[in-house]
């Protein structure tokens, strides 16, 4: 087709996580086998099960994390495929992937777990690629896959195996600096706003300059994952909002001292990379008495998803190279260093504990080896 030549895979890739959000399934073609159809488990239809069951027997792959939450065997190891029972409906397969009524309503199998390749069913690599595919879209890693050897219909998106695999590795990722505008600031007085799009068509991410940070010398730097209940809606449960604040404050004062000021990053990664949508399930099952990191296990998730590659291309294109970095996580130290940024020193930045966070931040640093 015209249309596989001319589009990147980034583009497609772009392209399958907008179907996939609304519901529509599309075919993963592989080279030498049959195409897959994939749909999203999360809001699975009627119409999509139907087409499944019509193009062969349909599977649902889960995440290892989610598959251990429900006793089903991963006999893939990173992922479980389990053949889904002939009179399931959207009811049940949504409720394998969304943990929201694991307590209330225990599912009861027994499900039946693929093992290797089975005659006519999606090898584990295709289903990997699934769950890779959904979690980049937002939505939980859980998947329905069916072999589609019969005639699929003509208008789903077709995307192949090696553009996905390509279009999902970051290693190639790259930025574009969109638009810099000044904008004063309450906490930090005149900065400049700078907006970068990443090439595999994700959110823009921005970097706030405050100041006149002098590049020639260690920079006073922030890298701050969005969070729109800390930042913009006060919430207690984490201390984000005051970290936010605190950090822009801190690179304020370093600019009335002549010190040149700082850059914070305001990366689009809320909730640790599982979005927000997903970080309110998380938050769900807190209140169920699950830990921050447990909760992300429950929804088939890693403890932590953040990818900072993007940080460290958007100060390198600032000109920063060498940085005093405020952070209590040592992985942002390392991923930078990792990216060939040099950190010559941490500012801790230890704010905004509350009964509500106490909690929280006590698992950040037990579980999530954060400085606290």
């Amino acid at each position: 087709m015209a249309d596989d030549i001319w589009l990147t895979p980034a583009e497609r890739l772009a392209r399958a996580g907008a179907d996939l959000r609304a519901g529509t399934p599309l075919l993963l073609m592989r080279e030498g086998a049959a195409p897959v159809l994939v749909a999203a488990l999360e809001g699975v239809s009627e119409r999509a099960l139907e087409l499944a069951r019509r193009l062969g027997r349909p599977v649902a792959a889960l995440s290892a994390r989610r598959a251990s939450v429900l006793k089903i065997r991963a006999y893939d190891g990173d992922l479980a495929r389990i053949l889904i029972p002939a009179g399931a409906g959207p009811e049940l397969l949504g409720a394998l992937a969304d943990p929201a009524q694991d307590l209330a309503n225990p599912l009861r199998g027994p499900f039946e777990s693929l093992r290797g390749d089975a005659e006519g069913q999606p090898e584990a690599e295709a289903a990997r690629l699934a769950l890779k595919l959904c979690a980049r879209a937002g939505l939980l890693p859980a998947a329905l896959l069916a072999s589609a050897p019969a005639e699929a219909p003509a208008d789903l998106l077709r995307i192949a195996a090696s553009d996905l695999r390509e279009a999902l590795d970051t290693e190639n990722l790259t930025l574009r600096r969109l638009a810099a505008a000044r904008v004063p600031l309450a906490l930090a007085g005149m900065t400049e706003i700078h907006a970068y799009r990443p090439s595999d068509g994700g959110p823009e991410h921005y970097a706030v300059v405050v100041g006149q940070p002098d590049l020639t010398r260690p920079v006073l730097t922030r890298l701050h994952s969005e969070c729109l209940t800390g930042d913009h809606l006060g919430s207690l449960k984490c201390d984000c909002g005051p970290q936010l604040r605190a950090a822009l404050a801190r690179m304020a004062v370093e600019h009335k001292a002549g010190s040149g000021g700082g850059i914070l990053l305001y990366l689009a990664q809320e909730g640790r990379g599982i979005g927000l949508a997903n970080k309110l399930r998380a938050y769900a099952l807190q209140d169920q008495g699950f830990d921050t990191v447990e909760a992300n296990h429950r929804l088939g998730f890693e403890d932590d998803l953040r990818d900072f590659r993007v940080a460290a291309l958007m100060l390198k294109d600032l000109g920063a190279k060498k940085l005093r970095l405020m952070t209590n996580n040592p992985r942002k130290i390392a991923a930078l260093e990792k990216q060939g940024l040099e950190v010559v020193a941490r500012a801790p930045l230890r704010v905004g504990e509350t009964e509500q966070n106490a909690r929280y931040l006590a698992v950040k640093g037990a579980k999530s080896g954060h400085l606290l």
